[in-house]
């Protein structure tokens, strides 16, 4: 699909942006999904060698993975970063615990040192133009995140541009069966763009491979939520800030009689006296493999028995 065709179902980044604003106060009352596989991503961890000194948290929102990683890395700067103000806000109050209340007292320039003491720093930044230095990095968290990118090779750029040589990136992501049933009910209503695009998991691996990743890993799950009604599930995409924010968007608000006919269609999803809601979760890691020097255009001559395969991979669970 060429990005003509692609542009009405990519994600708007203003809206995206002032949909997590209005979603930050209460998005952790709903985010049970986003914690699960947070958690999950970490567990990964457990499984590499890694003692970073500098982290970033692409995507921190609320600060859970932010936390989370400061516990396991207690030695180690924590950077999140988000491209929400309001979400950093929340992930600020906490990460810093009580010294939040200190904080909100005393006023944000008395509070950096604070801040600084905490071993967390608080970035507004977008993930396809990161505000830091080359090579300042060695690991990078990023726990769904990426679906909100326009231009998946520039990402991966900079995510590679930031990560040391022989830094390692864990990100989760979600694939194209993500709301399966919310897409099939609305393609029987209209032809609009109503549910958020999602990139399948080989063209990632793709993207990573062009960016100069190597030591690929990644593999896919499925993870069904149900609700009683669509009311419920359209509720949560709203609190989220997950709800539709496509270009190919829908202008005004969705009429009595559509929703009416969604409602109907989608009752076709409805087992166990519940509606499912599908989500693929991705999951995957890559090294950031060092930056070999040009080579001259002298001939060189390798005997055939020393040429051995890439070392980069693609799992697929």
């Amino acid at each position: 699909m060429n990005s003509q065709a692609l542009q009405p179902f990519l994600p708007d980044k203003i809206k995206v942006r002032d949909s997590f604003d209005r979603a930050a106060a209460h998005y952790d009352e709903v985010a049970v999904l986003q914690r699960e596989v947070g958690t999950r991503l970490l567990d990964r961890l457990s499984e590499v060698r890694l003692a970073p000194m500098r982290i970033l948290d692409i995507g921190a929102g609320t600060g859970n993975g932010t936390v989370a990683l400061a516990q396991r890395y207690p030695q180690s700067l924590v950077v999140a970063a988000d491209l929400s103000v309001e979400m950093l806000r929340q992930a600020r109050r906490r990460t810093l615990g009580r010294a939040a209340k200190i904080i909100e007292k005393i006023g944000p320039w008395l509070s950096q040192g604070l801040v600084r003491r905490s071993g967390q720093r608080f970035v507004c930044a977008d993930t396809e133009t990161l505000p830091f230095a080359a090579e300042c990095v060695d690991l990078i968290y990023s726990n769904l995140t990426l679906q909100w990118c326009l231009d998946l090779d520039q990402t991966f750029a900079e995510l590679r541009r930031v990560l040391r040589s022989e830094g390692l990136l864990v990100f989760s992501t979600f694939g194209p069966d993500t709301l399966r049933e919310l897409r099939s009910a609305w393609q029987s209503v209209d032809d609009y763009s109503h549910v958020n695009a999602f990139i399948d998991m080989h063209d990632i691996g793709d993207a990573l491979v062009r960016a100069g990743f190597s030591g690929i890993v990644m593999d896919v799950e499925h993870v069904t939520l149900t609700y009683p009604d669509l009311r419920g599930l359209m509720r949560d995409l709203k609190v989220l800030g997950a709800h539709n924010v496509t270009h190919g968007r829908p202008r005004g608000l969705t009429g009595r009689e559509r929703l009416k006919q969604l409602t109907t269609a989608y009752e076709a999803f409805r087992h166990n006296g519940r509606l499912t809601a599908t989500h693929e979760v991705i999951y995957g890691h890559a090294w950031s493999a060092p930056i070999r020097p040009r080579q001259s255009a002298e001939t060189t001559t390798i005997p055939l028995k020393q040429l051995r395969r890439s070392n980069t991979n693609l799992h697929v669970g």
